[in-house]
């Protein structure tokens, strides 16, 4: 079965929730790029690195992408019940591997992101794409305080959770594991949560070939994309086939769900396992009836990255420097 997130025809409306991030960043970039998608806000969360880091990161990549309008406003800084968890041994202590892009002008917008995100999805009942990218601590605090969300986005789609095993322990990928209590509210707050998880993104991964094709892609392949990726730590960041680019892969289930094979099934999180805290337990013979998400296992490696690119190729700073 394949992801079915949107329909052709105008562009979808998007709201980011995010912790930039190399991946983030790569996201955000996509997000700017593609001619599908209309990005209308970002959200921050604490997550790779801490809250200040990743909203200043958001606000230089968008000014890299030539779209500094773009409004973005800072979340949680913790999770909301257990400490602060990082990927700095990941990301780097700047959150961006080795990219070192300027400070950008743009300050961030002022509020809280769950504020924002209520009075956003709230006043466009319907026509607003929540996409997380990060630890679920804002989207949690959103559906507690106004529970009507969740039916009034048009879908939410996460990159977060595994139906295998995780990469923070044997059972639980890192958006998961910062702030499981988050997560559970989030996957039992009534609408469908698409999940592209471990099981997809480890498959788009950013090859030689990949890499090559990003060094015509003027100053953003040069001071954000190349750097970044070559800046990656960590157990799958250098492994053969290149280093995965997790959280492109749900702005891109949304831009071409085709792309992507998705499967129904009920994903529960578990909060008190000894050994199994953060991991998202998926089952797939679940009754249709209790079924709670649709979870990405598959993707055309190949058209991915042709998509990606092109989109990437849209960004003025892509342009060949003269």
């Amino acid at each position: 079965m394949t992801a079915g997130a949107v329909g052709r025809g105008a562009p979808a409306r998007i709201l980011l929730d995010c912790d930039p991030g190399i991946d983030d960043a790569l996201a955000i970039v996509f997000g700017c790029g593609h001619p599908g998608l209309d990005l209308i806000g970002l959200t921050t969360v604490s997550g790779n690195v801490n809250l200040d880091t990743v909203t200043g990161n958001a606000l230089s990549v968008l000014e890299l992408a030539g779209r500094p309008d773009i409004p973005v406003v800072p979340g949680s800084a913790r999770p909301l019940l257990r400490p602060t968890l990082d990927a700095r041994d990941v990301h780097g202590e700047g959150g961006l591997g080795a990219a070192r892009l300027p400070a950008a002008q743009a300050a961030p917008a002022g509020g809280h992101a769950v504020d924002y995100l209520i009075d956003t999805i709230s006043g466009a009942p319907g026509e607003i794409t929540l996409i997380a990218t990060g630890p679920l601590t804002n989207i949690a605090l959103a559906v507690r305080r106004e529970p009507r969300l969740a039916g009034l986005v048009r879908d939410f789609v996460i990159m977060g959770g595994s139906a295998g095993r995780g990469n923070v322990t044997p059972a639980a990928e890192f958006n998961i594991a910062v702030d499981p209590e988050a997560a559970a509210i989030v996957f039992e707050a009534g609408w469908r949560v698409t999940m592209a998880g471990l099981d997809v993104t480890l498959q788009a991964r950013a090859g030689e070939d990949v890499q090559d094709r990003m060094r015509q892609l003027g100053r953003l392949g040069a001071d954000l994309l190349l750097p970044g990726l070559l800046g990656y730590r960590g157990e799958h960041a250098q492994a053969e086939g290149g280093p995965p680019v997790h959280d492109v892969c749900a702005l891109a289930l949304v831009a071409e769900p085709g792309l992507f094979g998705c499967d129904p099934a009920r994903v529960d999180v578990e909060t008190a396992g000894r050994w199994t805290t953060g991991m998202t337990v998926t089952d797939f013979a679940a009754d249709p009836g209790a079924r709670n998400a649709l979870v990405a296992m598959s993707v055309d490696v190949p058209a991915f990255w042709d998509l990606v690119l092109d989109a990437y190729a849209r960004i003025p700073a892509a342009a060949p420097v003269s």
